[in-house]
């Protein structure tokens, strides 16, 4: 008898502990699964009481419970106040960045603060929600006074803000224990990956994503809700909430040159459709069609960002991996981020976006600058191992050029960002686009080439930008030290500059000199005269890709160029700056090697 072919199993998902628990189809998930769901549930309150009574209080350091009484703490006693950061959230910031469902969140406010006060009421305590509440307070903590009078009211903002994002964090680790993983802890780990990225502490939000990602993935959201009969509603919503952990985890891989966390042949998730169902009941959720592209939906931005990001995995996995890349593997990737941008609907175009539609949809605005920055932290990302690359056949001036132009776009991005305000400015820049590529870029391009035009030009937006950057009141230590990174690179194309014009007027002086002596000297016996030669670079000398046409043993990483071997390293981060001793060096030995090339 011929056997039908069988599907692929998943696994099993359960329901414990109020939230569903995804097993594996392997030999002892099934089992393990099974002894939770027949043991029955523990008496929380009757522990709680025991411990009440006994010589160690909830309130002791040693009891099981006292984790709670400590995060309850760090709540503040007015009720008024929290009022106010939740609802200064919701109003300034949730409806842009898709963070928390408003009716259920308040649900679940409303009854956290009706509970009566005694040991029974810290079981119904759900840590879970408790990690949301903090985070969203975090951010509470900025919106609510987006203006600080001077730098000690910002300081005070900052380490209150700073001390619910560290409850938050302590929650998010507690909550697994007492209870099972929700989407609640999920939205917490993606807001404190976002508000890490915010704080520019890149490297700290690498872990807290992929903490996140195995919460999303205990649950079973890395796995389509079609397969697990969910409905509609709810697999709509787990879609949206994947693809934020998925655009998180793929651009701060790529960003700080560290493995990402979510592998794609292990998940099978649909992109998200557009069409809005999280305030709809289910029978109607179930029946509503589908929007066309031309009625845009927060939805929209999710899976387009979701797309980019399945293209940025693929750069950090074939050209930022173990292994050297092809050029052409780089071109081919670079093609599809342009074919990703050739499909953007006309209201998320690059070039002259139609905005007709922003006042009827306020999130348009902020998803576009989003999505823009997005793209041109890909492309920079992309092509800067081979911004400083030679090549006797000018291969790799596509790289330089289109290195450029996104730097600049971005670039110009960034400065409209200081000038706006502190919840304008969260609208958008709470992913990993949002980073320190562009300025860097442009600042190593002025060191390389800093005698052409174009560097003039760069030299004077990095001062402005510097400029602004330091009037912020919200500069914190992480933004300062890329404004001295970026410092260091103007005071090297200026000191490059004058000691040129010293030069030069040496020269002029020293050949004045010898022609009034009039003495019959040959060319040969006058060393310095050979310092003359047209060669030698000058502020009209163009040292542009193109100069180096023809010159021998330019292949990339060969001859004496040994900065571009750190440089085209996907583990030379751009986005840890505080070791000023190495970025010194860095730009130091672009500096030398360069004008040994010139010599040469």
């Amino acid at each position: 008898m011929r056997r039908l072919p069988q599907t692929k199993a998943e696994g099993n998902l359960f329901r414990s502990r109020d939230a569903p628990s995804f097993f594996g189809s392997s030999y002892f998930g099934p089992q393990a699964a099974a002894k939770i769901i027949e043991a029955p549930a523990p008496d929380l309150s009757s522990g709680i009481r025991q411990e009440g009574g006994s010589t160690h209080s909830f309130r002791d350091v040693g009891g099981s419970f006292s984790q709670i009484w400590d995060l309850l703490g760090l709540l503040p006693r007015n009720k008024k106040g929290v009022d106010r950061l939740v609802q200064v959230f919701l109003a300034e910031l949730n409806w842009t960045i898709d963070a928390i469902h408003p009716t259920s969140f308040m649900a679940k406010y409303d009854l956290f603060w009706s509970r009566k006060f005694g040991f029974d009421d810290f079981a119904t305590i759900d840590l879970r929600w408790l990690a949301l509440l903090f985070i969203v307070l975090a951010y509470g903590v900025f919106l609510d006074c987006p203006r600080p009078r001077n730098t000690e009211v910002q300081r005070d903002l900052q380490e209150t803000s700073l001390r619910f994002y560290w409850a938050a964090r302590r929650a998010i680790v507690i909550a697994p224990t007492f209870y099972g993983e929700s989407t609640d802890l999920v939205r917490a780990g993606v807001l404190v990956t976002r508000y890490l990225i915010h704080m520019r502490r890149v490297p700290e939000a690498w872990l807290t994503t992929s903490f996140a990602m195995r919460m999303a993935q205990a649950q079973g959201i890395h796995i389509d809700g079609d397969r697990w009969r969910l409905s509609r509603k709810e697999t709509e919503t787990r879609r949206r909430l994947w693809s934020h952990l998925y655009m998180l985890d793929k651009t701060i891989a790529l960003a700080i040159g560290r493995p990402f966390a979510i592998v794609d042949q292990q998940c099978y998730v649909k992109r998200a459709t557009n069409i809005w169902l999280d305030d709809e009941p289910d029978e109607r959720a179930a029946t509503l069609a589908e929007f066309p592209i031309s009625e845009p939906t927060l939805s929209i931005c999710n899976f387009l960002a979701h797309d980019l990001a399945q293209i940025v995995g693929q750069i950090q996995e074939r050209c930022f991996g173990l292994f050297s890349v092809s050029y052409d593997t780089v071109l081919d990737l670079d093609r599809d981020v342009l074919q990703w941008e050739k499909k953007l609907p006309p209201y998320f175009r690059l070039q002259d976006p139609d905005t007709s539609q922003d006042q009827a949809h306020p999130f348009l605005y902020w998803n576009r600058l989003q999505l823009h920055s997005m793209f041109h932290f890909t492309r920079v990302t992309l092509h800067r191992p081979y911004l400083l690359r030679q090549s006797i056949t000018n291969r790799f001036k596509y790289s330089n050029d289109a290195c450029i132009s996104s730097a600049c776009a971005d670039l110009a991005m960034r400065m409209d960002y200081l000038r706006q305000s502190l919840p304008d400015r969260l609208k958008w820049s709470l992913g990993p686009h949002h980073l320190f590529n562009s300025a860097l870029v442009l600042g190593i391009i002025a060191v390389k080439e800093p005698y052409t035009r174009r560097s003039h030009a760069i030299v004077e937006d990095l001062v402005a930008y510097c400029e602004i950057q330091r009037s912020d009141v919200w500069l914190n230590e992480f933004a300062l030290a890329e404004v001295k990174i970026l410092e260091l690179c103007i005071n090297k194309v200026n000191h490059v500059r004058s000691s040129q014009t010293l030069a030069d007027s040496s020269r002029h002086m020293s050949s004045t000199s010898l022609g009034d002596m009039n003495q019959d000297l040959t060319a040969a016996d006058v060393g310095p005269a050979n310092l003359n030669d047209e060669s030698f670079p000058t502020p009209e000398t163009d040292l542009s890709a193109d100069a180096f046409l023809g010159l021998p043993n330019l292949a990339a990483g060969g001859g004496p160029f040994q900065w571009q071997a750190p440089w085209g390293d996907s583990s030379f981060s751009m986005l840890e700056p505080p070791d000023l001793q190495q970025w010194e060096h860095v730009i130091d030995s672009i500096t030398q090697d360069q004008m040994l090339f010139n010599l040469r």
